[in-house]
């Protein structure tokens, strides 16, 4: 711990550990992540960026505020997954488009994890 460690207040110590992966996040913490998150898609979306990864720097400079927001509410490796998740859910959104176009069926499929008894 360096010595700006010693001036960090319980909240933000346990922010950086959140963000590096070392705690697990509380409920709360994931609820913010999530709007952080949602906030930070809206943007990349507003400015027509699909996958933030590959264009770093536009999306840097496009979504400033809120990819500050993103990175402080969620853990670094939530982050990145997230962002790959985004291109993904896009491209199979996109694919499913095209086969619907084509004369594909939708097949409404739902999954559970637990059995639910009626």
């Amino acid at each position: 711990m360096g010595i700006a460690g010693f001036f960090e207040t319980e909240e933000q110590k346990r922010a950086s550990e959140v963000r590096k992966g070392t705690v697990a996040p509380t409920r709360a913490e994931r609820q913010r992540c999530w709007e952080s998150r949602d906030l930070y898609f809206s943007c990349l979306d507003k400015h027509d960026i699909i996958d933030a990864l590959k264009e770093d720097k536009k999306a840097a400079k496009e979504c400033k505020v809120e990819s500050a927001k993103f990175e402080e509410n969620c853990a670094e490796k939530w982050v990145t997954y997230f962002k790959q998740w985004r291109v993904q859910d896009i491209q199979k959104k996109k694919m499913l488009a095209e086969l619907e176009a084509k004369g594909g069926v939708k097949l409404d499929v739902k999954t559970e994890f637990t059995d639910k008894k009626e």
